[in-house]
């Protein structure tokens, strides 16, 4: 029988953004496999963790491109950009608490999006949007703070998933949107 990589990765992801601890034996029962199976394609925890920021990268990537950043106004443009990583946001939500991950310098993958995320909010600025004493970078950090908070109270149903993207937009905007009166 072959094993489907990318599925058992999904199903590590899903095990693990609910049990940031779980075992690898958890991991390989959750997806149906035994653990000399699972070890063959991951090594151990740390490869699988390293596996899982691969996924990650993949989909934010993914979703920054579906999104249309530059189309249209910034807060438009943030609305499609939740829309399209609502799938993967618990994934988001367990790979930013993952310390290992963000032990060297050579985050690339995350650079890559970070700059992205950043661009958005900076056009926001530019355009008089957003409020200009928030940096990009801020934003950027807060809007995975919102998107990891969404992800768990929609998964343990202390959200409805159809509020997942307007919670996540409409706080972000409400905090960073220029008043009028400044």
């Amino acid at each position: 029988m072959a094993v489907d990589r990318d599925q058992v990765l999904r199903t590590a992801a899903t095990l693990l953004t609910r049990k940031p601890t779980a075992t690898m034996d958890e991991v390989a029962r959750a997806a149906g496999i035994g653990r000399a199976t699972l070890h063959r394609h991951f090594a151990g925890r740390e490869a699988l963790i390293k596996a899982l920021e691969e996924l990650g990268i993949r989909e934010m990537e993914a979703a920054l491109d579906a999104a249309r950043l530059d189309e249209g106004p910034a807060g438009d443009a943030l609305r499609r950009l939740v829309g399209r990583i609502e799938p993967a946001a618990g994934l988001l939500a367990f790979l930013i608490t993952e310390n290992q991950l963000f032990e060297d310098d050579t985050n690339t993958g995350w650079d890559r999006i970070d700059g992205r995320f950043s661009a958005l909010f900076r056009r926001g600025q530019e355009q008089g949007e957003f409020r200009i004493d928030l940096s990009p970078a801020w934003l950027t950090e807060a809007l995975y703070g919102l998107i990891g908070a969404g992800a768990w109270a929609v998964q343990d149903g202390r959200v409805a998933t159809k509020d997942f993207q307007y919670m996540i937009v409409e706080l972000l905007l409400g905090g960073a949107r220029r008043s009028v009166n400044t």
